[in-house]
């Protein structure tokens, strides 16, 4: 039995929506190698009430605020392309386990110049993203959220299909728009969340 796949002359499957793939050998042939990443620093998004955010995604999500401060410096203002910026950070770890190189895996900035606009609510607007975590209990989970200001797309809904079956999820907006999701593996023989 054969794995090299399709040959050069066969036509290359669509996926679902009708996209054409890519043949492996069709990468190899027209990339150069790259220098892997090595990890995920943080994940970062802008909130409009600094202190609001960090009591939802403390007393919301369990995480753990790490460090905060003011952004008024030249190093800012070059990284983010605005000449007066000035912004406040705030970063947090999950309550257990080690976080990446940066210390935290996520941080929250807020605008106070130049003021920022509000959050495109929909999901399929191109580079727009989401954070999804991974809980014990989606439901209480998703109603502790909603009442610390959350907007839930759907109620929480069981995984039907994909390799996640099995499992729970739902999607919601922080209070200032920012996608989030919640899933809840399915469970496991010998891994209880898993």
């Amino acid at each position: 039995m054969s794995t090299a796949g399709p040959s050069p002359d066969e036509p290359v499957p669509a996926d679902p929506v009708g996209h054409r793939r890519a043949r492996p050998a069709d990468l190899n042939e027209t990339r150069r190698p790259v220098q892997p990443v090595r990890s995920i620093f943080h994940v970062g998004f802008v909130v409009s009430d600094l202190d609001a955010s960090i009591r939802f995604y403390t007393d919301g999500l369990g995480l753990v605020l790490r460090h905060r401060q003011l952004q008024h410096n030249d190093y800012t203002r070059a990284l983010v392309g605005y000449p007066d910026a000035l912004l406040e950070v705030a970063q947090f770890n999950l309550a257990e386990g080690d976080p990446p190189a940066s210390g935290h895996i996520l941080e929250l900035v807020s605008y106070a110049r130049p003021t920022s606009g509000r959050a495109d609510r929909e999901r399929n607007t191109l580079g727009v993203g989401h954070l999804a975590f991974v809980v014990d209990d989606i439901h209480a989970s998703a109603e502790r959220l909603r009442t610390l200001g959350a907007e839930l797309v759907h109620e929480p809904i069981r995984i039907t299909a994909g390799i996640n079956e099995g499992g729970w999820t739902v999607y919601l907006r922080d209070p200032d728009g920012v996608n989030l999701e919640l899933v809840q593996p399915r469970r496991s023989e010998g891994h209880p969340n898993v």
